[in-house]
């Protein structure tokens, strides 16, 4: 979830301003819980708990279905969204402009990969586990997920800049996580990005997350595996490159030949001399966030 300044941000920040509140977050990160259950372990009424819920559901913050057990129906409720990022600035002037780009996580143009490794779409397992040649499966367009322990991958970004327009920012945002065998919430990777054959620095993932389901993971999906990662937002400006606001290397916009017809974006994970490591990315109908890799590119 992304926060700035605004009015819109600040029904977040408000659902966020109660004690009891911040309980009802607590209880539903261990897991989902009906209205009921949350009443009797915070001693409240259910009354008072279901306003509670409502202005947490008003926010985004928590999601709720019903579900019919033993011939009653309740309402279930769950965390919605992990993590939230703060930008303390107001939004970019109008005078930009701005063009957004969907690209799905399968439609890479190159891609370099060794065990432990795969790719997947949210139905089933594109080619088989631990066998690079599945990432040149037909099928690769549908995946909504795929890692490998070491290797890196490619994509193109269509550059529909005139000439006549000035290039202020580039932004991209994916979720990632790093690759362990099964699961391992401690398994740092220092995770590269280069475009255009330019390197613009590192960030590393601390893990490889699975001690619960990811939000929008598939049910055919194994429980003792990758299930979600963190949601990064990596941004070119004039000035250098920055991870969520980090500024990761002084590379900036002038240092890119960003005149090209397309852009290359390469993410890689190639360092396993700590015997850690490797990359996982996570697309659409996977992980905590239900996107593929996106792109914002601002300009006048």
């Amino acid at each position: 979830m992304h926060l700035n300044t605004n009015a819109d941000s600040l029904r977040v920040y408000e659902a966020l301003a109660s004690e009891v509140r911040l309980n009802i977050i607590d209880c539903l990160y261990e897991k989902e819980c009906h209205v009921k259950e949350l009443a009797a372990r915070l001693h409240l009424s259910n009354a008072v708990v279901s306003s509670h819920i409502r202005k947490l559901e008003d926010a985004g913050i928590i999601g709720s279905q019903m579900k019919r057990i033993d011939g009653g129906t309740y309402k279930y409720c769950y965390i919605k969204t992990e993590f939230m990022q703060i930008k303390l600035s107001p939004e970019r002037p109008e005078s930009l402009s701005v063009q957004e780009l969907s690209i799905p996580i399968g439609q890479y143009t190159d891609i370099e990969a060794y065990p432990t490794c795969g790719i997947a779409s949210t139905k089933a397992m594109i080619g088989h586990y631990d066998n690079p040649a599945s990432f040149m499966d037909p099928g690769r367009g549908e995946a909504g997920i795929l890692w490998f322990a070491r290797g890196w991958v490619e994509y193109k970004l269509p550059n529909y800049l005139h000439r006549d327009e000035s290039l202020h920012e580039i932004e991209i945002s994916l979720e990632l996580g790093s690759e362990a065998p099964r699961v391992n919430e401690r398994w740092p990777s220092e995770i590269r990005f280069a475009l255009n054959d330019q390197p613009l620095g590192s960030w590393t993932s601390p893990g490889d997350f699975g001690k619960r389901r990811g939000r929008f993971t598939p049910e055919w999906w194994q429980s003792d595996v990758n299930q979600y990662g963190l949601l990064k937002v990596l941004r070119i400006k004039a000035a250098g490159t920055y991870v969520d606001g980090q500024k990761i290397s002084d590379i900036g916009l002038s240092d890119i030949d960003t005149s090209r017809m397309n852009w290359t974006l390469r993410i890689a994970a190639e360092d396993r001399s700590r015997g850690r490591g490797g990359l996982t990315i996570y697309g659409k109908g996977f992980g905590n966030y239900d996107q593929d890799l996106r792109v914002r590119i601002y300009y006048r």
